[in-house]
């Protein structure tokens, strides 16, 4: 080994220890108040991603304020309670979105709901009013971002541009005297949220509601980060990780809806996880930002960005280093037991 490699090598020990570590404690700090937007049910990842953010608030780093869905499908609301009621949080307010994108199943969500345990009853347990009693996204996001502090709201969408493109375009009502987009510039700290990609390819999250994608990106007030595609491929979580360290349990929702959705003998892309660690990790070091600029969605769902002064769009960039650190950092969240 070189004495270059052999550097680098001790700066990378040195470095995931200290990940290890910071992981483990956060006092002084408060937490990031924090809304889940996600299609929970499509990709996978939204489960592993919803793991972290109990991880975190394990540490008191955020505050899960309420989950709210951009899949229409009947069986997301159950298994994001599924996970909130695991993690030792069954009252979290889950809201659904109406008149939505991909209405189907699914690969995971039913069938994870519908598993039994050794005595025959439902594997999992869950608390959750019905169906039509759920409140609606865009009304419930008004109520609560109109409830929360200024600048103190961090918003987490993983999903489609669905829920919050409408809430741009509700009025002044009994909720608030203020218009969509002035509730969000006057409540709202953050958009971290995991879409587009930056190499040119057609993203999920944007195609399957270019025109709401649009909207949203042109029209939102507050600095908006992006994770691109592009990302996530890059930071893969390792099998070993799922076949191992969920096993403190006999049965574990992340890990059932990973075998029924990927297998777990594969690597599996990081998206929704990368949004949520910068989201409420921001300063730690586990990516680079791009420029400012203007991130803009073209007819065919193709994205670009512009570098501008005054842009209120960036990226997330990582480096070889940082790759191994933050998949590090993602295995240790993930994989933690429930808070006692």
């Amino acid at each position: 080994m070189t004495r270059k490699n052999y550097c680098l090598f001790i700066c990378l020990l040195f470095c995931l220890s200290a990940v290890v570590f910071s992981v483990q404690f956060c006092v002084g700090a408060e937490p990031v108040r924090l809304i889940f937007d996600t299609d929970l049910g499509n990709d996978v990842d939204d489960t592993m991603a919803l793991a972290v953010i109990h991880a975190l608030q394990n540490r008191n780093e955020c505050e899960l304020l309420a989950v709210t869905t951009t899949k229409d499908n009947p069986y997301v609301a159950p298994m994001i309670a599924v996970l909130n009621n695991f993690y030792g949080r069954p009252n979290i307010p889950i809201a659904v979105v109406k008149d939505g994108q991909t209405k189907e199943d699914g690969t995971y969500n039913r069938k994870v709901l519908e598993l039994k345990d050794d005595a025959g009853k439902p594997r999992y347990s869950y608390h959750l009013p019905n169906a039509d009693q759920l409140p609606e996204a865009v009304s419930y996001l008004r109520k609560r971002l109109a409830a929360e502090p200024d600048q103190s709201v961090v918003l987490v969408q993983v999903g489609f541009f669905t829920n919050l493109a409408r809430l741009l375009e509700t009025t002044a009502d009994d909720i608030s005297p203020l218009s969509g987009k002035e509730l969000i510039a006057k409540k709202v700290k953050l958009l971290s949220l995991m879409a587009a990609a930056i190499n040119g390819k057609k993203e999920y999250n944007v195609i399957k509601d270019i025109p709401s994608a649009k909207k949203m990106i042109e029209n939102w007030p507050t600095e908006m980060i992006f994770s691109g595609w592009e990302i996530g491929d890059q930071i893969q979580y390792p099998p070993k990780s799922l076949q191992d360290d969920f096993n403190y349990v006999k049965y574990h929702p992340v890990k059932d809806a990973y075998h029924f959705y990927r297998g777990l003998d594969k690597s599996q892309p990081t998206y929704d996880l990368t949004s949520v660690l910068y989201a409420v990790r921001p300063e730690r070091g586990y990516f680079d930002l791009s420029p400012k600029g203007t991130v803009k969605v073209l007819d065919d769902g193709k994205t670009t960005f512009e570098p501008s002064e005054n842009g209120k769009h960036r990226f997330l960039i990582v480096n070889s280093v940082q790759i191994a650190i933050v998949r590090e950092a993602l295995v240790q969240l993930t994989s933690e037991p429930p808070k006692k």
